[in-house]
């Protein structure tokens, strides 16, 4: 087993992997407590999550009424795990330079969709990272919207 990375080596690889990857687990519950877990597709940019999906799903309504959320990159052995609160933001009304960038990094473009959909944006707040037992100690690189390296 490797050394433990420091903080500031979690949060480099960490943003190296927002800047790379492209698609993340979306978690939401019901109002009843039913459990959803989808795939969404997302682009890191001005330090939000940005994701995409259609409008009427489950998933839209159960983070609405949440408020907030948690993604989680793909990997067990390579965790990232952000929490914040969001925004969900219809096509019509999303920034010219947000869509663009969901578009590029995604490849499609929710704008031409059969489907109505929204973006959900992601502000972080939390945002946990560890590989291996040795790193759970430490694994907060992020609270209350602040790095803490």
């Amino acid at each position: 087993m490797a050394e433990p990375r420091t903080i500031a080596q979690r949060k480099a690889d960490t943003l190296a992997r927002l800047g790379s990857a492209v698609d993340c687990w979306a978690p939401s519950a019901s109002a009843k407590g039913e459990a959803y877990l989808i795939p969404l597709s997302f682009v890191w940019h001005q330090e939000q999550i940005v994701m995409a999906t259609p409008a009427p799903s489950l998933t839209v309504r159960n983070l609405r009424r949440a408020g907030n959320c948690r993604v989680a990159l793909d990997g067990t052995r390579d965790v990232v795990l952000v929490e914040g609160p969001i925004e969900i933001v219809t096509t019509a009304r999303i920034a010219a330079d947000i869509a663009t960038a969901f578009k590029a990094a995604a490849g499609f473009d929710p704008h031409q969709s059969a489907q109505d959909y929204v973006y959900i944006l992601l502000t972080p707040r939390q945002i946990r990272a560890w590989r291996e037992e040795n790193e759970l100690a430490g694994r907060e690189i992020m609270r209350d919207g602040w790095w803490l390296a």
